[in-house]
C-alpha cells in the first residue's frame, strides 16, 4: 500500500462513527423555534402539535364537505337530463 493510500485509510471514519455523525446532524432539524428564535419547550411543542392536528382536521372536514356538495350537484345535473328524456 502506498503512503498516500495508508494516509487516506487511517483518516477514514469507522461506520459507527459515520452513523453517529449523520444522526447528530439531523437531530437539530427536529427542534422547533418561536418566530423570535427561542426554542419551544416540551409543553409548547405539545400545544403546537394539538393545534396543528386540529387545524388539519378542520381543513379535511371542510374539503370533504366541499367534495360531497360537488358530488351532489353532479348527481343532480345527471338526473335532470334523464328526467326530460322520459317525459
Amino acid at each position: 500500500m502506498s503512503m498516500a493510500a495508508r494516509s487516506v485509510a487511517s483518516r477514514a471514519l469507522p461506520a459507527s462513527r459515520l452513523m453517529d455523525h449523520t444522526t447528530r446532524r439531523t437531530a437539530p432539524a427536529a427542534t422547533r423555534f418561536f418566530s423570535d428564535g427561542r426554542v419551544l419547550s416540551e409543553e409548547e411543542r405539545a400545544k403546537e402539535t394539538v393545534y396543528i392536528q386540529k387545524m388539519e382536521k378542520e381543513r379535511l372536514k371542510k374539503l370533504k364537505k366541499k367534495e360531497e356538495k360537488e358530488q351532489a350537484e353532479k348527481e343532480a345535473a345527471d338526473k335532470k337530463p334523464g328526467q326530460k328524456a322520459s317525459s
